[in-house]
């Protein structure tokens, strides 16, 4: 069975989508005793869970308080989510790396392509000090596997990160800049350019470095001061092996096996119709060893076309590195 869930990335329809969410929600209800001690808790027998719509999802604060897991073994990695002072961390047990790996580079390849024909600038100054960054790995990774000079990790020095920039685009050299995005605001007051080799990829929101700016606005700003036509994003988190990404205008769009629907503000076990704004719920299948089924804290819709938006987050839910703005 195995061998069948950790090939998420061969889904090519909703059909199978429908198939695998399925097995899978057996496979972690057997495997993972928090997610079926919360399974039962609900009253939600797996003998009932024939349909997508079936499947409960787990309230994501579970990462926080319990070893969400299918694998009693110690982990090969544990990433953690980023705090500030008094908030706990999420923690996410990772036993097979290779499923986050796969995840990451067929997810960034089925929106932009090849990684190996880009520069990939990471402006990630708040995760480079936090240990255990789930983002970081990612973006070393990729980094690695352009496997071109210029592609590294860039603190607040916004000199050398700005000589880099204007050498690339008088290559001509398709370039990501990806950045923490009050790191990029700070960057953009700094100094006016105009990119016409390089997209600007914001993720993390804040930090708690800035104030918060509505979604909107902050896109204007980094368009205008940075000469690009759209501020691409990526919707991602501690908990998932998957990333969303957005190419402009606040829309995510996810990979073919991850899904996002939205959930009653008042009744978490009611699902919404597209259009309406609620609690978000993703289905991440290269989530086999966790859970998959999550419930997070942000606040968005989703559209008829399958993409969503992240309209905000709980009032009662903490703010960190996951975080997106509102909009």
């Amino acid at each position: 069975m195995r061998s069948t869930l950790t090939a998420f990335d061969k889904i090519k329809s909703p059909s199978e989508f429908e198939e695998r969410a399925l097995v899978l929600f057996q496979y972690q209800y057997e495997n993972n005793p928090v997610y079926r001690s919360y399974c039962d808790l609900i009253n939600v027998s797996p003998s009932e869970v024939n349909q997508l719509s079936n499947i409960p999802y787990l309230p994501i604060q579970f990462f926080k308080s319990h070893k969400v897991s299918c694998n009693t073994a110690t982990p090969k990695y544990i990433f953690t989510s980023s705090k500030t002072t008094g908030q706990i961390a999420s923690s996410h047990y990772v036993h097979d790396i290779d499923l986050y790996i796969k995840s990451f580079e067929k997810g960034f390849e089925f929106f932009y392509g090849k990684i190996e024909g880009y520069v990939l600038l990471a402006l990630l100054p708040s995760y480079m000090e936090q240990e255990n960054s789930s983002l970081i790995y990612m973006a070393n990774h990729l980094i690695q596997k352009t496997k071109h000079p210029e592609s590294d990790f860039y603190l607040e020095n916004w000199n050398t990160l700005l000589s880099t920039l204007n050498r690339l685009e008088k290559q001509g050299q398709k370039t990501i800049l990806l950045g923490v995005t009050y790191a990029l605001l700070n960057g953009a007051e700094k100094q006016k350019i105009r990119l016409k080799h390089t997209l600007i990829m914001e993720t993390g929101g804040m930090k708690g470095m800035r104030k918060e700016w509505v979604r909107s606005a902050l896109h204007e700003k980094l368009q205008e001061r940075y000469g690009v036509q759209n501020i691409h994003s990526e919707y991602g988190m501690t908990e998932l092996l998957s990333q969303a990404y957005s190419k402009g205008n606040g829309r995510f769009y996810c990979p073919p096996w991850m899904r996002v629907t939205t959930r009653s503000a008042e009744d978490p076990f009611e699902l919404l119709k597209t259009g309406k704004t609620g609690g978000l719920n993703v289905i991440d299948l290269a989530n086999v060893d966790s859970c998959a089924f999550l419930a997070t804290q942000d606040l968005g819709k989703k559209h008829p076309d399958g993409s969503f938006e992240v309209l905000g987050r709980f009032d009662h839910a903490e703010i960190r590195g996951c975080n997106l703005l509102v909009v």
